[in-house]
């Protein structure tokens, strides 16, 4: 598995995005439909962006090679020049093809990818400014993105809030999401790893505290994805790709923390996260979307296939005696090598499949959601498991 998974990011991923650089306006392209058509007139959506310099820049840190390092620094001068707004302050929602703003909308998960993004490309090119740049969104979330119960989300271009319709779905407007708060978490744990800042910590601790006591749910075994502004869950939903990502990662942040009281504050969720979802959601090969109001989404999803693989093998990580965790990420990788990944040439993976494997052709390769990160993710961390010897002969 090891060997296929590093072979699959050398020879696939990484030339795919590769040929997404825009060298006249900046960037990387924003679209390609199902047929590999190419618009180099779309718009080009910063958490794209921030998430294809994330990609690149931990991809040269993995790897070495210096034109890994070159894609990413692209990548930077396209954030620093187009999506900060240098007024008033924090990351676009989208920029035009030829570098205007095209929606001005500032998001706390946007600031989040950014901080992400930048903070691991400070990592890999020692740029002083990107890490300021960082720090100075930070405190953009953390000065003006905040109430008395947590992370608001959607403002205008002068961060007065407006209605959070572009991380609300499934039919309700949410003040406040579990997925906003994850990634803003992921941020931060990027950001205290490579920088050590105190103030982050203690914001890392506020968020799983958060975690604990307002996102899980311990007597439904999973976390609440949409609230109010009170942080009250407004609809009975489980969403099983975030909960299996939501568990190593809050593993991670934990690790990067190195603070034994959190370390058994949630660990003990994380596992009950990672066993709720291998009871309901997986079927042996791949993982369901979600399930709403009993419902299930069947569909099979391209990032929650690839957050899936590392769930589970972060689990069995924990746990070695949880064989089974092991054998469900060697099962959805072969579900992924059959299924998910477009066998044409000029592509990458389709963005979801039926649990038989058979592509939606309305759903685009690449839009400003369709992106490196989950599966370009995925492969960093099996490969860098295994240089640390998490992982054994048993999934080479």
């Amino acid at each position: 598995m090891v060997d296929e998974v590093k072979s699959h990011l050398i020879e696939r991923i990484i030339p795919f995005w590769k040929s997404l650089r825009d060298d006249e306006f900046g960037g990387y392209y924003g679209w390609m439909d199902y047929d590999l058509k190419l618009d180099k007139q779309a718009v080009k959506g910063c958490i794209l962006n921030s998430r294809i310099m994330w990609f690149f820049a931990n991809a040269y840190t993995l790897l070495g090679d210096g034109d890994l390092l070159e894609e990413a620094r692209h990548g930077y001068a396209f954030m620093k020049e187009h999506c900060f707004d240098r007024e008033n302050g924090g990351i676009y929602w989208s920029i035009k093809y030829h570098g205007e703003p095209e929606d001005t909308t500032k998001h706390t998960y946007n600031q989040a990818f950014a901080i992400y993004a930048l903070s691991s490309y400070y990592e890999a090119s020692k740029e002083e400014e990107a890490l300021e740049m960082a720090k100075e969104l930070f405190h953009v979330i953390e000065e003006r993105c905040m109430d008395e119960t947590g992370y608001q989300e959607a403002f205008d271009k002068e961060f007065k809030e407006i209605e959070n319709d572009k991380l609300s779905e499934n039919g309700v407007i949410a003040q406040k999401t579990m997925n906003t708060l994850l990634h803003v978490f992921e941020a931060y744990t990027e950001l205290y790893r490579v920088a050590g800042l105190p103030e982050v910590k203690e914001r890392l601790k506020w968020i799983m505290d958060t975690f604990a006591s307002r996102v899980y749910n311990p007597v439904l075994h999973r976390q609440e994805v949409f609230f109010d502004a009170q942080m009250t869950s407004i609809l009975d939903l489980h969403s099983y790709g975030h909960d299996i990502e939501t568990a190593w990662l809050i593993d991670r942040g934990v690790e990067v923390l190195g603070e034994k009281e959190y370390e058994e504050k949630m660990n003990p969720i994380t596992r009950d996260l990672t066993e709720q979802i291998y009871q309901v959601a997986f079927d042996g090969h791949s993982l369901a979307n979600e399930c709403e109001k009993g419902v299930v989404n069947v569909h099979r999803v391209w990032w929650v296939q690839a957050e899936t693989v590392v769930g589970f093998l972060n689990g069995w990580q924990k746990d070695k005696k949880q064989k089974k965790y092991l054998e469900a990420a060697q099962n959805t990788w072969e579900f992924i090598k059959e299924y998910l990944i477009d066998k044409r040439s000029g592509s990458e993976w389709f963005w979801e499949v039926s649990p038989e494997g058979i592509p939606y052709p309305e759903r685009p390769i690449v839009e400003p959601w369709k992106c490196p990160y989950h599966n370009g993710r995925m492969c960093f961390e099996v490969i860098k498991r295994d240089e640390k010897g998490m992982v054994q002969d048993d999934v080479t």
